[in-house]
């Protein structure tokens, strides 16, 4: 709303380098609440093809010039800056419908979801432009010919096409693996709550923190957008099966085979496990869950539990203890401290959602809530999109279809009563795909049997138990770690999911070469390329320091005396160590062997330079194998090379990761694995 005039809100697109309005006024939305108008969304004369040239003229390169240590510390900056100006965005998130809860589930789980991709691509990921993935693939006998797999960004850029219902998490959770891969976005918001998403670009792009074109923003239609997409480019959508069909059956999509990953409707279904009933904590916890669910953003989630599947035996408690607790909602103004449930997002969607009630009734009774009625507390029940909770019950789910294909995008659930647990399995899968699933029991084998039964068909399968009560995140709450979407009607897509996320939005390639030239475009050390020995590695810093630094040490022998100390020194008298006759028996030995641990003590005590130096500390191995046995009077050998450096963005030292290869008098490798330490950038160092 305008302050000075009481006059919507003209949105404007940010494209090209440029805010810019459309040349229409467009669509009017409306408050969620009290009706009045917001804001004036068109897009209308926006150049689509120019919008996409723009991204990967201006944006493409310069993201692929950063490390991923860099974007990650962009995205970083980026998430703190929006933090500071969360107040501004909860006051426009009131207009959607969003109670302060909601709009904290979208405000800020969005930006620290995005906080959560910085944070575990600094961990997770190198300090480098290359992503290597995989081990390398030998492909000749002698070495000389290997492979490896790399991804590198997409030259093109990534369309995202958001919901309605989380106008900042939608967005953010999207664009933070986009950018972390080093690909523009272009942001396209659901058109009701398009003024909190443009809200949040515009202080995005105040920040200067992001590369121009890195991330532009369409309010309004996308005209002819699609048509300009190329092979280079992915899209992205969230919205209904239906619209997502549509869209992935564009003919320029199909024809440049345009990645496209859809997150649509699903109907989510929560199971109460036989053993859960009245009176345990996890009938509890299912009730509990229901409610929130059914309650949180008004049920508008595409998460929300749709299907309720109980014991028949206990559906008649679960109806009443559902009834009771959503009576207890508090709904009205969002804005007002005692809401505990706002209006729908618009009246359009009221409509549609008693719309899909009335088909629903088709095959379910109403058994609590009226949606004819709705509850408006300190709202106005004509003016906004308040509708009060509502459940059905469906006495013979297997053989009413509406139930499992008919989705009502609001507050509504559907009790359908289950006779084995086996045919509550079936149930669900007739959804024919949903992003989540929930099952809530304390018995291991039912929990198993759930599980395994659920997952072909769910994205995702919550298990709710006493042991989780207080430290779950709930049925519905998509997590930046974890992989949010699901198969068949969900979409058969993957977003967030960590670090797989990013790839996404990358290409893998199976490069083929020797390993000096892999090395070189690896950045990283392979068995077989150049090496250099000069000074012990572990005395240079990371400005000294080279992949392919190499360090050959002399020979240890094992002794009896050897394996019998480290034996009496650490308790480990394992047989193998020092009974003769037992470890000659064992058919993996000929005779009493030297433990790994003292292998891997005596390659560290033939390899490490004791003095004071740029390597700072050893905080771990990776991969560690034993491959062939060490007898008394065998001797040890290490070969240490400099595999992989990664200086840190914000520190004066860095991870080095080196290969460790202990062989024997034969030349057999004994052990083999990678040795990870803290080595400083320079030596001395400026602090010390």
């Amino acid at each position: 709303m305008n302050a000075m005039t009481g006059a919507p809100r003209r949105l404007e697109s940010y494209v090209c380098g440029a805010w810019t309005a459309g040349q229409k006024d467009g669509q009017t939305v409306l408050d969620a609440a009290t009706g009045a108008p917001v804001a004036m969304v068109d897009s209308t004369g926006l150049d689509f093809a120019a919008v996409l040239a723009h991204g990967r003229d201006q944006a493409g390169a310069k993201l692929r010039a950063m490390s991923f240590h860099e974007r990650a510390g962009m995205l970083k900056a980026l998430g703190l800056a929006l933090m500071e100006h969360k107040d501004a965005f909860y006051e426009e998130s009131y207009r959607t419908g969003a109670t302060r809860a909601d709009g904290w589930v979208d405000i800020e789980g969005g930006i620290g979801t995005m906080l959560t991709f910085a944070s575990k691509a600094k961990r997770e990921l190198p300090n480098s432009r290359v992503l290597t993935d995989g081990d390398v693939e030998i492909l000749s006998r002698d070495g000389s010919f290997v492979a490896q797999h790399i991804l590198t960004p997409l030259e093109g850029v990534a369309v995202h096409i958001n919901a309605f219902n989380f106008p900042v998490w939608g967005m953010l959770e999207k664009i933070a693996p986009t950018l972390l891969a080093g690909v523009p976005c272009v942001v396209k918001p659901a058109s009701q709550t398009a003024y909190l998403t443009e809200l949040v670009v515009r202080r995005m792009i105040e920040t200067g923190v992001l590369p121009e074109g890195a991330v532009q923003l369409i309010c309004g239609s996308v005209g002819d957008l699609l048509d300009h997409v190329t092979g280079q480019d992915s899209v992205t959508f969230t919205g209904s099966a239906a619209t997502g069909r549509k869209l992935r059956a564009h003919p320029a999509i199909v024809r440049e085979s345009v990645r496209f990953t859809m997150e649509a409707d699903s109907l989510n279904a929560s199971i109460l496990g036989p053993d859960a009933a009245p009176g345990t904590p996890e009938f509890d916890l299912f009730v509990k869950e229901i409610a929130r669910e059914m309650t949180v953003k008004a049920g508008q989630k595409c998460t929300a539990i749709r299907r309720v599947m109980a014991p028949r035996a206990q559906c008649e408690a679960v109806i009443e203890a559902l009834a009771a607790r959503l009576d207890q909602v508090a709904i009205g103004r969002p804005e007002d401290e005692a809401t505990r449930m706002g209006p729908l997002a618009s009246l359009d969607q009221r409509e549609e959602v008693r719309a899909r009630i009335r088909d629903l009734q088709k095959v379910a009774e109403i058994v609590a809530g009226d949606p004819g009625n709705p509850r408006a507390g300190t709202g106005d029940a004509e003016a906004g999109a308040f509708l009060s909770p509502v459940v059905l019950y469906a006495d013979q789910p297997m053989r009413a279809a509406a139930v499992h294909d008919v989705e009502a995008f609001g507050p509504v659930s559907t009790v359908m009563p289950y006779d084995d647990l086996s045919e509550a399995v079936q149930m669900a899968k007739m959804g024919k795909g949903s992003l989540v699933a929930s099952v809530f029991t304390d018995d291991p084998g039912i929990a198993a049997d759930a599980v395994l039964g659920l997952a072909p068909f769910h994205g995702r399968v919550l298990i709710g138990n006493r042991a989780t009560a207080k430290s779950s995140t709930g049925h519905g709450t998509p997590l930046a770690p974890l992989v949010h979407g699901g198969p068949g009607r969900a979409g058969g897509g993957e977003e967030m999911g960590g670090m797989r996320g990013v790839k996404h939005f990358m290409q893998r390639t199976a490069v083929q070469g020797s390993p000096r030239l892999l090395a070189a475009v690896t950045g990283r050390w392979i068995d077989g390329a150049e090496t250099r020995s000069d000074i012990h590695p572990f005395r240079k810093s990371l400005a000294e320091l080279r992949i392919g630094d190499q360090l050959v040490t002399e020979s240890r022998v094992v002794t009896k005396e050897d394996v019998e100390h480290f034996a009496t020194f650490t308790g480990d008298t394992f047989y193998a160590h020092m009974d003769e006759e037992a470890a000659k028996a064992n058919p993996l030995f000929d005779d009493r062997v030297a433990h790994g641990y003292l292998i891997a003590s005596f390659a560290a005590g033939l390899f490490v330079e004791p003095n004071p130096g740029p390597v700072l500390a050893n905080y771990g191995v990776d991969n560690l194998r034993f491959l062939t046995p060490v007898y008394f009077g065998d001797s040890l050998q290490v070969r240490l090379t400099c595999k992989d450096i990664n200086p840190r963005e914000n520190a004066e030292h860095g991870e080095v990761r080196w290969d460790c290869r202990v062989t024997n008098q034969k030349d057999e490798v004994v052990a083999q694995y990678d040795v990870l330490t803290m080595v400083a950038k320079t030596w001395p160092m400026k602090d010390a």
